[in-house]
């Protein structure tokens, strides 16, 4: 799991995002079978039902009357111009079923997940029941490389389940996800970020303690362009898509922390002094300041936002996050499942692509095939919101899936 070091480190290192991954393609198409997955009452609302068959079960399947369907996350009366409404499209036969119902049945997904979850528990107990065989040699062999393989499927499909429930937050928000990033584009200027801003939107997601956090994080990012939407400059894809990275995480974070903060602040038990560090901060932000950007931000924003940097502002969150010892500030920033760092990973790279780069025999980096895009600040802050609350959406459609189905280690 992602540890303090980890989740410092991702700031400049290679993210596992731009690691080449390979494997045999996966068919598109999904078969016919026989088993419910919705309620009855669900099911009514649609009067054609199909069904789908699941590894070695098999559920009904809301459809258009056909019997094999392309399971992607694009709407069903899509002409080929129209965008998917995730870069990431899923795999798994559960993450198939679940992308047709965000197509067509968003408000099910909920009760889809719900019963998916139920069956994932069901599984895992009866695998519990059925002891690992007592003889030795190939038998043995086998029945633990079977285990790896139900294991390494239950990973994917919570992996999808978490990556549907996330996109269907950002439908409830009325918030479109950014599109793949192509390097070129059939706008007039070149520029990648034709999408709309959004950003009034994706601020009001988060409470009024976590947007003062999140406008800092901008200002580290874009520097003196903070306040430059329009402006356009042409900046290498892989840099973008570690700064993207690095903001899923630190919504991650945020989020955890925010929500341990509201709680305590509605109790009136929050630490003594930290409404005295709040005005000791204003104080200091009136001073003269020489204060530079930490030097990890600096490498990757540098040809972004520009070297002037604007002080840190003060705000209640970051007083009660310094408040923290460094067991507490470790366990906070870590990603807790190894599930949503693949989601973190593989969105990543369906949003950016996989670039092509090299390891030299020294153990640097050879970006030189690197692909630049033309992109203006403005649509770099509206990437960046949008990394911040996919991160703090993880977060919570990770807790809720552990409350039923429990695969977050302690």
């Amino acid at each position: 799991m992602e540890t303090v070091a980890s989740f410092r480190a991702s700031f400049t290192a290679l993210p596992n995002w731009a690691a080449a991954r390979s494997g045999p393609a996966r068919p598109d198409l999904l078969r016919v079978g026989s088993r419910s997955l919705l309620s009855n009452a669900l099911i009514q609302r649609r009067p054609s039902i199909f069904h789908m068959k699941l590894g070695n079960r098999k559920v009904d399947f809301l459809s258009w009357k056909r019997t094999a369907i392309r399971a992607s996350m694009q709407p069903s009366n899509s002409d080929s111009s129209e965008a998917p409404i995730a870069p990431l499209q899923l795999e798994s036969p559960v993450g198939q079923f679940l992308s047709q119902i965000l197509v067509s049945h968003p408000h099910l997904v909920p009760a889809a997940v719900e019963q998916q979850l139920e069956q994932l528990q069901t599984d895992r107990d009866a695998e519990k029941e059925n002891e690992e065989p007592s003889a030795s040699g190939t038998e043995l062999v086998l029945y633990r490389r079977i285990a790896e393989v139900k294991a390494n499927e239950r990973k994917k499909t919570l992996e999808e389940i978490l990556y549907a429930l996330v996109v269907q937050k950002f439908m409830d928000a009325n918030v479109p996800l950014v599109p793949t990033i192509t390097p070129s584009s059939p706008h007039d200027s070149g520029r990648v970020d034709t999408w709309a801003t959004q950003n009034e939107k994706l601020e009001h997601l988060h409470s009024t303690e976590a947007y003062e956090m999140i406008q800092n994080h901008l200002s580290l990012i874009l520097g003196n362009r903070l306040g430059d939407s329009d402006s356009v400059a042409q900046i290498s894809k892989l840099r973008v898509g570690q700064v993207y990275a690095a903001s899923v995480m630190y919504g991650y974070f945020l989020k955890r922390v925010d929500q341990r903060f509201q709680l305590e602040k509605t109790m009136k038990i929050l630490p003594p002094g930290i409404e005295n560090d709040m005005e000791q901060a204003v104080t200091e932000e009136k001073r003269p300041s020489d204060a530079q950007p930490h030097p990890e931000v600096s490498s990757w924003s540098s040809g972004i936002g520009g070297a002037a940097f604007g002080g840190i502002k003060p705000s209640r969150l970051r007083s009660y996050v310094m408040s923290f010892d460094g067991d507490t500030l470790q366990r906070y920033a870590t990603i807790r499942s190894k599930e949503a760092i693949g989601i973190i990973e593989k969105h990543t790279e369906a949003l950016f692509g996989r670039p092509e780069i090299t390891i030299t025999p020294q153990g640097t980096v050879d970006s030189s095939k690197d692909e630049l895009i033309k992109i203006s600040f403005g649509g770099l802050r509206r990437l960046v919101l949008e990394a911040v609350t996919f991160g703090s959406f993880l977060w919570d459609v990770e807790s809720y899936v552990d409350s039923r189905y429990h695969f977050v280690a302690n």
